[in-house]
């Protein structure tokens, strides 16, 4: 079994049929973050709920090769108008949830105009989906900040890294700004211990609450697990190649908080 250090924090409220919308950030890459999503959509697929992830890194997209995925179609086509939205999407295969997968090193992606990304938005806020994951690119460019704001729910991803902690810092303080009262909350990745994750935690809270005057609400800590590094060098979803580990498992109780 796994422990949770986070209250169950009520879900905002959302209009009959319409998608949960759950942006995951870091700032700072190297974190986990991507990795976090796709093993947060499996758990959450798990129950059995209808799950579509969204790689919203728009320059630097890499949910696919994590998956070990090769793409026919992906989110350059659908800007294009070549196909619609449900021609790129693709179901990750014994995992049971779905991708819109990006396109990695693509400039034209990365210089998306507003509107564009707006209308991609409305397109994706359309599709028939419990819940949609956005795994947003490192860094506080202005897409990033937009699907932010887009989402119901900002999960910003750190571990106990100065710097980490430094831009996720960045990220609530602008998702604040841009967002006033949304629900954002901590994910401490690749802690040492319950321990060291919970101080991780204290100290980015303490932060927010003295310069924000927010408080931080800790949705989970994932303990450092050798399991992960394997899972991601095999390009296999974690609960698929390492069902049991306490990493899955920690994953897993931040799904039910949620």
């Amino acid at each position: 079994m796994s422990f949770i250090e986070a209250a169950t924090l009520p879900a905002a409220a959302l209009a009959p049929g319409r998608a949960r919308r759950i942006a995951i950030a870091s700032g700072k890459g190297g974190v986990g973050k991507t990795w976090f999503a796709i093993t947060l959509a499996q758990a959450m697929a798990e129950d059995g709920s209808n799950i579509l992830l969204f790689d919203g890194d728009l320059g630097l997209a890499n949910v696919d090769i994590q998956l070990g995925l090769t793409p026919k179609q992906d989110l350059a086509g659908v800007l294009a108008g070549r196909i619609g939205l449900q021609g790129a999407i693709m179901t990750v295969p014994g995992a049971g949830f779905d991708v819109l997968p990006g396109r990695s090193g693509s400039g034209s992606l990365a210089a998306l105009p507003p509107n564009q990304l707006d209308a991609l938005l409305g397109q994706l806020g359309q599709a028939r989906y419990q819940t949609i994951l956005l795994d947003l690119g490192a860094g506080l460019d202005a897409h990033n900040r937009r699907m932010s704001a887009w989402s119901d729910t900002l999960l910003a991803v750190a571990t106990d890294e100065p710097t980490s902690l430094t831009d996720a810092y960045a990220v609530l303080k602008l998702f604040a700004r841009d967002k006033p009262g949304g629900d954002a909350r901590l994910v401490v990745n690749q802690a040492a211990s319950l321990a060291a994750g919970r101080r991780t935690h204290e100290t980015l809270a303490r932060a927010c609450q003295t310069f924000l005057g927010r408080d931080l609400p800790l949705a989970g800590i994932v303990r450092r697990d050798e399991h992960v590094r394997d899972s991601i060098r095999r390009q296999t979803p974690l609960l698929i190649r390492h069902p049991g580990c306490h990493a899955a498992n920690e994953v897993r109780a931040i799904h039910k908080t949620l």
